[in-house]
């Protein structure tokens, strides 16, 4: 994908040109909007913050324009777009100044914690409403009682489900951007990047304090508190796929386990919540400053 960086670099119209294209192709095929905002956080992590807003800003009129002569409609192509860009323009800017790969990924799991938080000020009774929307996606012939009691205890995580799935989208869109900027200007950067991800004791004891919380409640606050331990979950998911591919590596057939660690990643999403788990406790133990120091002669 080398040559779509180097496109995109080429200038802004180029840069547009692909993001409110990639943009439109999403509605079809939703995982080309992570290259899409991928071509957003490139130019922002090296052109940098205004430089970023215009291509921002002028993929979204150019989209909406598609949107009218294709659609028929620019306003929903108009706010897909804002949806689409902006927090990731926002996490670029932030990678771009603060340097920590890290604290990008923090901040965007605070972002969608925000999120979470406003949407249950917003609608308290949010499970009733995710109830009703889930309901209507049940097939006819479905089991009734089955499908009845996996509705009422998935309706209560909802929220915290489809910010996490946002907050992915968002950092993978972000990873591929910066894989990009790396290619073309840093050759094995992000690599280093990614590997060297952790975080503070103190954000993980408030993580554990979070889930503690989940469980001893009940109530809209247990309700919140699960949901805002799905999106802390992504947080120690990459930061446990950076530390089990730190370790993997280290071994004799790490050319072979890193590969299929990350295939079995895909194929068992469950695999997800050990790796989270490994990331979380990552936070004291510090298995890769153990690998480094065996390795140290």
């Amino acid at each position: 994908m080398g040559f779509l960086a180097k496109y995109i670099m080429r200038g802004r119209i180029q840069a547009m040109l692909v993001a409110s294209t990639l943009a439109l192709v999403s509605l079809v095929m939703p995982p080309v909007s992570i290259v899409s905002s991928a071509s957003v956080a490139l130019v922002t992590l090296r052109r940098g913050a205004i430089e970023g807003f215009i291509v921002l800003a002028c993929s979204t009129a150019v989209a909406a324009v598609f949107g009218f002569f294709l659609l028929g409609n620019y306003q929903f192509v108009l706010l897909y777009g804002v949806v689409l860009w902006v927090p990731v323009w926002l996490i670029s800017i932030i990678l771009r100044e603060g340097r920590y790969l890290s604290l990008a990924i923090e901040v965007a799991v605070l972002l969608g914690v925000l999120g979470v938080v406003g949407f249950y000020l917003y609608n308290a009774e949010s499970a009733t409403m995710w109830k009703s929307i889930l309901s209507q996606m049940v097939p006819p012939n479905a089991p009734v009682e089955d499908i009845q009691h996996t509705l009422d205890m998935l309706s209560h995580y909802m929220t915290g489900i489809v910010a996490a799935a946002s907050v992915f989208g968002l950092l993978f869109g972000l990873f591929l951007g910066r894989w990009w900027q790396a290619l073309l200007y840093n050759p094995g950067g992000f690599r280093q990047e990614f590997l060297s991800l952790n975080t503070h004791p103190r954000l993980a004891i408030g993580s554990i304090v979070v889930v503690v919380v989940a469980s001893l409640s009940s109530g809209v606050i247990s309700e919140v508190s699960w949901n805002i331990a799905i999106l802390l979950f992504v947080l120690y998911t990459f930061i446990g796929t950076a530390v089990l591919h730190t370790v993997f590596a280290s071994m004799k057939m790490g050319r072979f386990i890193v590969p299929m660690f990350y295939v079995t990643l895909f194929l068992i999403p469950h695999a997800m919540l050990p790796v989270a788990v490994v990331g979380l406790s990552d936070a004291w133990i510090n298995l890769r400053n153990k690998i480094s120091n065996q390795q140290t002669p």
